[in-house]
C-alpha cells in the first residue's frame, strides 16, 4: 500500500513458474532497497489478522498469497549520512503480491 493510494499491486506470478518466480524476487529486492519492509499475513488461531515480518524472499512461505509492503518508520531507507554510518538497504528474498 501506498500512502494515499490503498493498495498498489507490484507483481504478480506463480512461483513454481522459473521466470515469474525471478520476477516476484526482483520486485522484492526493489521494495526492500527502497526502504520497505515486507510481511505475509496469517491466521491467527483467535480469528484476528496478523502478520509475520519477513526480510528474504525465501522466508515467504510457497502457499502465500500475498507479501505487503509498508514503509519504515522514521525515514526508510537510509540516504547518504546512514550508510556512511554503515546503515545498509534490506538484505532481499522471496514473494511480491499475487499467488506467490
Amino acid at each position: 500500500m501506498k500512502p494515499g493510494h490503498g493498495e498498489v499491486l507490484i507483481a504478480e506470478g506463480d512461483v513454481d513458474v522459473e521466470e515469474e518466480e525471478r520476477e516476484l524476487i526482483e520486485a522484492f529486492r526493489r521494495q526492500l532497497e527502497a526502504g520497505m519492509w515486507a510481511a505475509v499475513p496469517t491466521s491467527g488461531r483467535t480469528g484476528r489478522r496478523e502478520a509475520s515480518i519477513v526480510k528474504r524472499f525465501d522466508e515467504v512461505p510457497r502457499d502465500a498469497d500475498r507479501v505487503i509492503f509498508f514503509p519504515r518508520a522514521a525515514g526508510g531507507a537510509p540516504g547518504e549520512a546512514g550508510r556512511a554510518a554503515g546503515g545498509a538497504p534490506g538484505e532481499a528474498g522471496r514473494a511480491a503480491g499475487g499467488s506467490a
